[in-house]
């Protein structure tokens, strides 16, 4: 089992205020992540977005908001990445982090991946398909969660708080690429697919308040 620690060691992280720096070319893949002051995206926050191009290199773009001296959703390159329609958006449990881009960006973020739904598209046989279980069993690799609940809505963010942020985001392309292989290996990635396409409009129905009740309950 390979500790986080080691792997973070060959990693690159680079931090931007406001907006990525323009010409950067994540390829036609990039792994997502998001940080948030909560999990209601109608309240809370959005703090930082974390991405890589699966090179062991992690750029995270940190939101500071008009009130704390920051320009908020004015970052007109993230936008462009994440609404692109060539490039594909590989996330875990992509329908929280799809609607949080959405409603705090403006924009409409597609096509994406998502990570979790393809694990619990294939592996039916556990109930646990969180990024840290995925990573360990799939990837041999021992993920940190430490600073899972910290504030990301701080001015300034800490060493252990970007190594955290960015070790979500590192792992997602090999991830992909097991979890892509088995759907394959088990007649479901046109399922998955389907799944993945609908990934928009679920995150604008969770943030117009469709997500309790949810309407596709009984």
């Amino acid at each position: 089992m390979a500790d986080i620690t080691q792997f973070m060691a060959n990693a690159t992280l680079h931090l931007h205020r406001h907006d990525l720096p323009d010409g950067l070319d994540l390829g036609p893949v990039v792994a997502v992540d998001t940080e948030t002051m909560g999990l209601d995206p109608r309240r809370d926050r959005l703090c930082l977005v974390q991405m890589s191009a699966g090179d062991g290199q992690a750029h995270m773009v940190q939101i500071v908001p008009p009130e704390l001296g920051g320009r908020g959703a004015d970052c007109p390159n993230l936008k462009r990445l994440m609404a692109d329609p060539g490039v594909v958006k590989l996330m875990h449990f992509a329908r929280f982090d799809v609607g949080m881009l959405q409603h705090a960006l403006g924009i409409r973020v597609a096509p994406v991946k998502c990570t979790k739904i393809a694990a619990k598209l294939v592996r039916t046989f556990t109930d646990r398909h969180g990024l840290k279980d995925l990573c360990r069993e799939l990837l041999g690799v021992d993920l940190s969660k430490q600073q899972q609940t910290s504030d990301w809505g701080a001015a300034e963010l800490s060493s252990e708080q970007l190594a955290y942020a960015a070790s979500d985001v590192l792992h997602l392309h090999a991830l992909w690429a097991r979890l892509e292989a088995l759907l394959k290996r088990e007649g479901r990635l046109e399922l998955a697919e389907e799944c993945f396409a609908f990934l928009p409009a679920r995150g604008r129905l969770d943030v117009l308040g469709w997500d309790a009740p949810d309407i596709f309950a009984h």
